[in-house]
């Protein structure tokens, strides 16, 4: 896979204005300290915001340090895994502009409504559309699998037109009045039924001002929905991997000619695991991106929207990534030094647990699973441990369940074992019984414990990473 590593950041910030003129030598000292202070770079640096949300709650409710929260410039932003847990919002769900990571939902509808085999036209409209292209010219020709790449891989505004005047046609039952407006509004359609509930296109490639109008907006928590259903397509998610390419096109005269694709999407092939998805940049949207990560650990749907410089989009998505892959970590629950034998092999002696019939007996109990370990996201806060006993009377046998250990990150419960006897235990027979009960009397009379105390050796604070 081939792919562009990113450039050389440039320099941020705002320079102050010297003063043209200066009809007072101090007016003209002044004008000189004051520019050689401004001329430093400033504004737009990366933040940490108060209601900036960690797992649906803001930094300033979960109280946490901003050295532990991601540190990013874009004005809005959202970090999903793909269970659909939000890890990370930044005014997620604020109408903004989207710029060309419309064209994902471009490529899902020309997917779900054509063949990959359909056979693209490139009109003077579509050739004549300007901005980012893939070099397409009037009369070519090319299948729809081969125009995708030409929309995703470069963002060809070219191909966003080409696709949906053909799909739109074919979508409009032949109706060629306006082939775009029929594809658009197959596209508006789609939102609604992935449930965005604050999106509205207005054309197939996201270009916005002047003729493109301004009334097109999408929100992150809208994008990232988007960008979980197109990556469930084999053939969407082998197009926006690809990285660098080729693709050979017919041109109007029937020519053969190949046209180099280069990518827009700069993580490729130098961030772990990012396997697309889509850039966007208009002068209202700002800087943009939509990504999707795939690791061992875990899969992520990140975007950023309106990052102040096109290197600040990606810097922003690794943050985040970084952020929340940083923060996972695989916790071991069973940890007691102890150890008893348990069908002839040392386990954990996670308890003892008292026979309610006997005055000072207690069973010794292990755990159904000794390994049980969970994942854990540091910022959820420590793991704490419930312990259940239940109430053994009768004839206990090696392996019976006695108790149960719970484990509760923030109010959830993350993880649960049993605890099982370690050995056997009979109940009190008939003399037995009778002794037992005389020494509960005495006990009584001495205001001292009718039965043993169950105890716990598997403690919270003993909870450690793997």
């Amino acid at each position: 896979m081939n792919s562009r590593i990113a450039p050389a950041r440039a320099s941020r910030g705002v320079h102050g204005r010297m003063l043209s003129e200066a009809p007072r030598r101090a007016a003209a000292v002044l004008a000189i300290c004051l520019a050689s202070t401004l001329a430093v770079p400033y504004a737009a640096y990366a933040d940490v915001r108060p209601d900036d949300e960690i797992l649906s709650e803001t930094i300033a409710e979960r109280g946490v340090s901003v050295d532990v929260c991601p540190d990013i410039e874009a004005e809005s932003a959202l970090l999903v895994r793909n269970d659909g847990t939000a890890y990370f919002a930044r005014n997620a769900d604020e109408p903004m502009k989207i710029a060309s990571i419309t064209k994902i939902m471009t490529a899902v509808v020309a997917l779900e409504n054509a063949p990959l085999d359909t056979t693209i036209v490139v009109d003077a409209e579509a050739a004549g559309v300007g901005e980012s292209s893939a070099g397409l010219a009037e009369g070519d020709r090319m299948s729809l699998e081969t125009a995708l790449y030409a929309l995703m891989v470069p963002s060809g505004n070219d191909a966003a037109v080409a696709i949906a005047k053909t799909v739109g046609a074919m979508l409009a039952g032949g109706d060629e009045s306006d082939p775009q407006q029929a594809f658009v509004h197959a596209m508006n359609a789609k939102a609604q039924t992935l449930g965005c509930v604050d999106t509205l296109y207005t054309n197939p490639h996201g270009l916005d001002g002047g003729v493109f109008g301004d009334e097109a907006h999408s929100t992150a928590s809208d994008v990232v929905a988007l960008v979980s259903y197109a990556m469930k397509n084999d053939t969407f998610r082998s197009i926006v991997d690809a990285g660098d390419t080729v693709v050979a096109v017919t041109s109007a005269d029937g020519s053969t000619r190949e046209l180099s694709l280069a990518s827009t999407d700069e993580l490729l092939g130098v961030y772990d695991g990012i396997c697309g998805v889509k850039t966007g940049t208009t002068d209202a949207a700002g800087y943009c991106f939509a990504g999707a990560v795939v690791r061992e650990a875990g899969s992520f749907y990140s975007v950023v929207l309106n990052s102040p410089e096109s290197k600040a989009r990606f810097d922003d998505t690794a943050e985040l990534y970084d952020w929340a892959y940083g923060n996972l970590v695989e916790k071991r629950l069973v940890n007691t030094r102890e150890t008893v034998e348990y069908r002839g092999e040392d386990s954990p002696l996670a308890a003892r647990v008292a026979h309610t019939e006997w005055v000072d007996c207690s069973i010794d109990a292990t755990v159904a699973d000794p390994d049980l370990s969970v994942e854990s996201f540091a910022l959820e806060g420590p793991i704490s441990q419930e312990v259940s006993y239940y109430d053994l009377q009768g004839d206990v046998k090696a392996g019976d369940i006695v108790g149960r250990l719970d484990f509760v990150q923030n109010g959830d419960l993350v993880a649960q074992t049993d605890l099982v006897a370690a050995r056997d235990q009979a109940a009190p027979d008939f003399w037995q019984a009778i002794g037992v009960s005389i020494d509960r009397f005495i006990r009584s009379m001495q205001d001292q414990p009718l039965t043993a105390s169950s105890e716990c050796f598997n403690r919270p604070d003993s909870i450690r990473d793997l």
